[in-house]
């Protein structure tokens, strides 16, 4: 049986030294067009062009960024599907993109319809108020809606709308549900006073730190990086849904093993290197580098495809 998996175990490591290879030796038959979906100069946008330039000062390839905004990073999916499946055009979305986005919009794409390449990281997505309000519970929050009337909740995207009003009907409470465009502008409202509160997706870390924010709850499964007392939805009612999201890269679908193998791989590398401008942006604003690629990031962009149809159920319940 030792010799059995001495065996195994070496025959692996051969398999996963000619992958590598193979993943090495591929290059790009010409320049590679990296579509974004995110309207340039945020910090999405900075992330996808850092990680560009970190990929051509690394391999010698050459890359044109270009942005390609709008619906929610389904328009960038739309254009990007057509596009050749040899390694020349890639993009950059958020896996709520290819989840909750397609499901809900009738354009005849599915996740099927591209090659998952990485993650890059996540969301540390909070439910964030000013500390000045004297919330340093989400408790308080819910006592203030029963006391005062409905809070206004701010959020950025469909989905969270749908989430912010599971979490108010499982508190018993009313939410004034606001729709703004992006973190940013949620963050903002929230700075204002024009909101009470409302969805932050990592943003908040450096007014938590100088205490001007608090985390209420954190909008994913697990506790938040910073504030790991804070519930999480499913400690507040709402489950099994929650905010978890990614920063992720596709290709069209049908890209050949080793054009997948080599992308995924170069770009995981840098993120993961704090060194670099990319890496280094990546461990500010998101806590670092999350890189799913292969086999688990096409069950994590079908699964999140698949629940989209179970929340906009509940949430129209």
């Amino acid at each position: 049986m030792r010799t059995g998996l001495k065996a195994a175990i070496a025959a692996l490591g051969l398999f996963a030294m000619t992958t590598a290879a193979s993943a090495s030796e591929w290059t790009p038959p010409g320049p590679v067009k990296l579509m974004i979906a995110f309207a340039a100069g945020g910090g999405a946008d900075t992330q996808a062009r850092l990680i560009a330039e970190e990929l051509e000062a690394r391999t010698g390839w050459s890359f044109i960024p270009e942005e390609a905004t709008g619906k929610g990073g389904l328009t960038m999916l739309a254009s990007l599907k057509d596009q050749p499946a040899d390694g020349t055009v890639i993009g950059m979305a958020v896996t709520e993109a290819l989840g909750y986005n397609m499901r809900s919009a009738d354009m005849g794409l599915t996740p099927s319809d591209f090659t998952g390449l990485t993650t890059t990281a996540g969301f540390q997505m909070g439910i964030v108020a000013r500390a000045d309000k004297g919330w340093t519970t989400f408790s308080d929050a819910v006592a203030a809606a029963k006391s005062d009337g409905a809070l206004r909740f701010g959020v950025m995207s469909p989905k969270l709308d749908d989430i912010a009003y599971l979490l108010g009907r499982a508190q018993g409470i009313d939410l004034n549900i606001v729709s703004l465009k992006g973190g940013k502008e949620v963050l903002d409202a929230i700075v204002a006073g024009d909101v009470d509160l409302g969805f932050v997706a990592g943003i908040q870390s450096k007014g938590v730190a100088a205490g001007d924010l608090v985390n209420l709850a954190s909008g994913l499964s697990a506790p938040l990086a910073q504030t790991p007392e804070a519930p999480t939805l499913a400690d507040l009612g709402v489950t099994p849904f929650n905010a978890d999201g990614y920063f992720v890269f596709v290709a069209p679908a049908g890209v050949p093993q080793d054009a997948r193998d080599a992308l995924a791989r170069a770009i995981a590398e840098i993120v993961n290197d704090e060194t670099t401008k990319a890496g280094g942006l990546v461990k500010k604003a998101f806590g670092g580098a999350t890189t799913i690629m292969g086999a688990e990031l096409d069950a994590l962009m079908a699964a999140d495809y698949e629940s989209a149809a179970a929340l906009m159920e509940a949430a129209s319940q």
